[in-house]
């Protein structure tokens, strides 16, 4: 008995160990392969790994000293732009007070202007204005005077008690025109304003007298500007002469009309000939002309901006102002 025990034991024994062994050899086979399934770093693999990290570095630097020069650009073309935007600004605000200059200078031209044509006008409230007469009239007549005295006497009917004391008289100054031409005025000087007056009065209540088969007519004798502008009414009282509608042409430059419906007054001849188209005459229009001091206003600079600078002027806001107000409203639409 005690021998088979013994013979039983070892056989467990010899059992347990193969199976032991076989345990083992599956372990240092599974060890084996996940040995062979990791990378195996060699002295290769470092050196290449070092030339990265060395490549890494160079890159870097490169970066840095490529974002170091755009970024001094950057600052140049910052201080550029505000120099230019100083200049232009300083720029600016002299134009602008030379034009400011400028608009007042036109307006004290446009009141001395107005003042000259004003002493103008009175320095020829004695003078009359003799259209119509046929060049060469007055060449068997002993002067000027003696034949614009007796064209007038006999034109309209005053008698020889009324005297008249003209000054000066002779055509206005100015080439002969050919022949065909309407003829130039004569430009008769009174001693008195009175007499100039009646002589007025009673051609107009005449309208006119017909001289060698012309009509001659008489008028005041204008200054050159107001000559102007009342000729530019030239179309206007064409077409309400063609309808037989009565008009006047009060001083300066004016023209009083008397419609049927009511008396109307225009003081440009373009508002009379856009009010005489839209009642249905047959009339040109005219364009006004812009005056100087209209041209200087509308060709002025206008200033814009929020800030002040020390000088007391507007200031425009800077680019970078700009691109942030332009950021905060990129940001706020997102």
């Amino acid at each position: 008995m005690p021998n088979k025990r013994k013979g039983s034991v070892s056989r467990r024994t010899e059992q347990r160990v193969v199976e032991e062994d076989a345990l083992s050899q599956g372990s240092n086979a599974s060890s084996t392969s996940n040995m062979e399934d990791e990378p195996k770093i060699g002295s290769g693999d470092g050196a290449n790994f070092d030339l990265i990290l060395k490549e890494l570095r160079e890159f870097r630097r490169e970066n840095k000293e490529q974002f170091d020069n755009i970024r001094e650009d950057i600052n140049g073309i910052a201080k550029r732009m505000d120099e230019a935007e100083e200049r232009i600004m300083e720029a600016e605000t002299s134009i602008q007070a030379s034009e400011e200059m400028l608009l007042e200078l036109a307006k004290l031209q446009t009141q001395v202007e107005a003042k000259l044509t004003d002493l103008e006008g009175r320095s020829r409230r004695e003078n009359i204005r003799i259209h119509g007469v046929v060049e060469g009239a007055e060449e068997g007549a002993t002067s000027v005077i003696n034949f614009v005295e007796s064209l007038l006497r006999k034109g309209l009917g005053i008698p020889p008690t009324t005297a008249f004391n003209i000054e000066r008289a002779h055509r206005a100054l100015g080439v002969k025109p050919p022949v065909g031409a309407p003829p130039r005025s004569f430009v008769v000087k009174f001693a008195g304003y009175r007499i100039k007056e009646d002589i007025l009065r009673r051609a107009w209540q005449a309208r006119g007298f017909d001289f060698q088969g012309k009509k001659v007519f008489l008028d005041n004798d204008y200054a050159p500007e107001i000559q102007k502008r009342r000729k530019e009414y030239t179309a206007a009282k064409a077409a309400l002469r063609e309808k037989n509608i009565r008009f006047q042409t009060p001083f300066p430059a004016r023209l009083r009309v008397h419609y049927s419906e009511g008396m109307v007054t225009y003081n440009s001849a373009q508002e009379a000939t856009e009010d005489m188209v839209k009642r249905g005459l047959s009339v040109n229009l005219v364009k006004g002309h812009t005056t100087l001091l209209e041209q200087i206003k509308q060709r002025m600079w206008q200033s814009y901006g929020k800030k002040v600078n020390k000088g007391g002027m507007a200031q425009m806001p800077s680019f970078r102002e700009k691109l942030q107000a332009f950021r905060r409203q990129s940001d706020d639409t997102a």
